[in-house]
């Protein structure tokens, strides 16, 4: 479980495909001080770290996490978000959040409104019951 706090960025430093999978090599100040196996939100997805090298991690993103978030257009120098889950014997800043993706939509108009945005958004009709107001 995350907070949606971003805590840091990372920068993608490679890309790995293997068949309808990607690996991602992310540098970042908190990489070197991960473990193996735990849980890292990536842009608001939840990835789990399966290496540390120095102050990189890997990660794999399979097809659906690729076709459901932003994660497939990923390039070497893309920079990302990056939180640690959370600690559970601790102060809660911002909003409990699972980290999984279930679909994507497509950003149709942005206004600014006197120093505050609004985003409006298209989602396939099929996935409307994903969302709340």
């Amino acid at each position: 479980m995350f907070t949606g706090i971003i805590e840091t960025t990372g920068e993608i430093v490679d890309v790995e495909y293997k068949g309808s999978n990607a690996s991602f090599i992310v540098k970042s100040q908190i990489s070197k001080e991960l473990k193996v196996d735990q849980s890292l939100s990536h842009n608001g997805v939840c990835l789990t770290v399966e290496k540390i090298i120095g102050d990189t991690h890997q990660v794999t993103a399979i097809d659906e996490t690729l076709q459901k978030s932003n994660l497939g257009d990923w390039k070497t120098g893309t920079i990302v978000n990056l939180e640690r889950c959370m600690v559970m014997n601790g102060r809660l800043d911002g909003h409990i959040v699972q980290g999984h993706v279930d679909e994507k939509a497509t950003c149709i108009s942005v206004v600014e409104k006197q120093g505050s945005w609004v985003f409006r958004f298209s989602l396939p009709k099929k996935d409307e019951g994903l969302m709340v107001e």
